[in-house]
């Protein structure tokens, strides 16, 4: 490999004028077709316990809704609101009304200043967001094999009582593909904090969303703070985003009784109640478990060819290069591509310089900041398989330049 050849190729490349956006884990159009029966008529708006889903009320969601979400996560419905469309709205309330209100029991968060967050990395951005926007500062967690190093995420919350919670993505993490193991859902759940009112944001974003015939199943963290004497610890977020039409579907949160409640007290202040029609629309769709599990198969078949030809590009065209490695998903909808020190960046506007548009280098880290310049989204869900394949080359190409820049 040398910089004259590499040049000329990545010359050669921009010539196919691509003009790609990958900088976000969008559904393609072929999976949200899938979801064209919702688009249909609704077939009467009453739900089945009568509710005039026309209406005002329901601040917890429909009772079919909540029984729905609450067999997809295994928690009793009782535990189960279902509001909003995404379950990120649900995150930022959950926080805002922590720092101004306090979890059960304790004083808002929003007195107790400075406070921060544990964010493993690389993570979700749209956490990291949530946090800096409410001027929570924020702690980088690495990620190993198993979740993250929960040697310093032990050390780390029973040494400081500023501490109040930590981003959770344990199935499938944004980007890396992670699964937490057992053993971490464990001692998150039992680990001792010096901050009594500490929670886990558990985002349970890809739960059924497979790439392999192994369907991964993940601890149940609702349970296993109740076992370790922690019951209100963590609190659980999903949504039918990744599942239904991303821009109109209906999103969960799942607590313990008293975290429930004292969701349902302050989110009744700003709301009369959710989107209910919306609710019924997708109950009458999805049905139950089974067919959401029979839909996501339905995804996985569309997904999947896209992953395996970006992993095979870039076995092909960065397999041997010193210092460059990629993830494996099993589920999810991204891949993290690892480059040498101080290249992610160059890479990515070489890429955008060529047409195709990434998620800028660093977003996997709070502030923005990859302390080492060296990690890429890589999200191939968007473009089409021909896109795709292009993409992976282009990438591949943009990041051997880069090295030899």
């Amino acid at each position: 490999m040398n910089h004259a050849e590499v040049k000329a190729q990545y010359d050669s490349f921009k010539q196919l004028g691509l003009k790609l956006d990958m900088s976000r884990g969008k559904p393609a159009p072929e999976q949200l077709d899938l979801s064209n029966a919702l688009l249909g008529e609704l077939g009467g708006f009453r739900a089945a316990d009568g509710t005039d889903t026309r209406n005002y009320g329901g601040a917890v969601g429909l009772s079919e809704a909540r029984i729905l979400f609450g067999s997809l996560l295994d928690v009793p419905t009782a535990q189960v609101a279902v509001d909003s469309s995404a379950s990120l709205s649900l995150m930022h309330d959950t926080i805002a009304f922590s720092m101004l209100h306090g979890v059960p029991g304790h004083a808002p968060w929003v007195t107790q200043r400075p406070i921060s967050f544990l964010c493993p990395v690389p993570g979700y951005d749209r956490h990291f967001s949530i946090c800096e926007s409410l001027g929570i500062k924020m702690i980088n967690v690495p990620m190993t094999a198993d979740g993250p190093d929960m040697d310093l995420v032990e050390k780390l919350v029973a040494e400081d009582a500023g501490i109040k919670g930590m981003w959770c993505v344990p199935k499938y993490s944004n980007p890396s593909g992670t699964v937490y193991s057992d053993e971490t859902v464990r001692r998150l759940a039992a680990m001792k904090t010096a901050a009594p009112d500490f929670r886990l944001m558990w985002d349970d974003a890809y739960r059924f969303h497979h790439l392999s015939e192994e369907k991964i199943a993940v601890l149940n963290v609702l349970e296993a703070c109740e076992k370790a004497g922690h019951a209100d610890r963590a609190i659980v977020f999903a949504s039918t985003s990744k599942i239904t039409l991303a821009g109109s579907g209906m999103a969960a949160l799942a607590a313990s009784p008293a975290n429930f409640h004292w969701w349902q007290k302050h989110a009744s202040v700003r709301s009369i109640g959710p989107d209910k029609v919306n609710q019924l629309r997708h109950v009458r769709f999805l049905k139950d478990k089974a067919h959401v599990e029979t839909l996501m198969e339905a995804h996985s078949q569309l997904l999947k060819p896209k992953f395996d030809v970006v992993l095979t590009q870039f076995a092909e065209h960065l397999g041997n290069i010193e210092g460059v490695s990629w993830t494996h998903p099993k589920g999810g909808y991204f891949i993290d591509l690892v480059t040498p020190n101080g290249v992610a960046k160059h890479t990515v506007t070489l890429a955008r310089e060529a047409g195709i548009t990434l998620t800028p280098a660093g977003a996997a880290f709070p502030y923005g900041r990859d302390p080492d310049d060296s990690h890429i989204r890589i999200a191939p869900s968007f473009p089409s398989l021909t896109e795709i394949t292009q993409a992976a080359q282009g990438i591949a190409i943009s990041l051997k330049l880069a090295i030899l820049s």
